[in-house]
């Protein structure tokens, strides 16, 4: 018998069909998975009925982790695997742990001696870096900026030198419905010749990546809200 994991599963970004863009191992693992810890047990349910039609859900015990989850209770999530029972950590939307609820989990998982198991899938950070053109040998994932305008442009400018001291390029996101204030704060702050991508509605039908300067991006018109996006800021990367 096998020994009890926690598997950490991922699931598709946009509207393209998971079958797509997961491979088989996920398949496989949430197949004869029947404990899994999710931030939304509707949305989870559906991924799994999707996945698994033939699954027994009557059989399947969620957890839910999210801002209403009681603390005192996460360390209850692992209790399947002293039984002898692997769980899964499925994301709402690509990898657990990485921009996503889960990592005070995997945390714990670890402190216990639990073996983590990730499996591959779509991370719109990793997608939206590869499709940048920019130096895929140093960057840094840097989360939310600051909500308040004054401190959020002090952080775009922050970032802005980075990049051109360290040749490093930083990537951040923004909730959909603020994506467009965000590029517009870019394209106000940050010099004409800075370099940014801009990547929106990864593995959708309305996927749009580019990167331009800034004084290019400022003849563009087009409307980022309620788009999910990714934005990095680089060097030139070409002359």
């Amino acid at each position: 018998m096998s020994v009890p994991k926690l598997y950490l599963i991922p699931t598709p970004i946009g509207d393209e069909s998971a079958s797509s863009v997961l491979p088989d191992a996920v398949f496989e693992t949430v197949s004869f998975l029947n404990h899994f810890i999710v931030e939304n047990e509707k949305t989870a349910r559906k991924f799994i009925k999707t996945i698994c039609p033939e699954k027994n859900q009557s059989a399947i015990v969620l957890f839910q982790l999210n801002k209403q989850t009681d603390q005192a209770d996460i360390p209850n999530f692992l209790n399947p695997i002293k039984e002898g029972f692997s769980v899964g950590l499925l994301s709402e939307a690509g990898c657990p742990a990485v921009a996503d609820p889960g990592s005070e989990i995997v945390a714990l998982a670890h402190h216990r001696g639990i073996v983590v198991k990730p499996l591959v899938g779509p991370s719109s950070i990793l997608l939206a870096m590869m499709a940048s053109g920019f130096n895929g040998q140093k960057f840094k994932f840097n989360g939310y900026l600051p909500i308040d305008r004054k401190d959020r442009k002090m952080e775009i400018k922050r970032l802005e030198r980075y990049v051109y001291n360290h040749q490093e390029a930083q990537i951040f996101i923004e909730t959909p419905y603020r994506s467009q204030e965000m590029f517009e704060e870019l394209l106000k702050t940050c010099q004409d010749e800075t370099m940014l991508c801009v990547a929106c509605d990864l593995n959708s039908e309305k996927e749009y990546i580019a990167s331009k300067t800034i004084v290019n991006w400022k003849t563009v018109h087009f409307d980022l809200t309620k788009k999910p996006c990714i934005f990095i800021l680089g060097d030139t990367f070409y002359n």
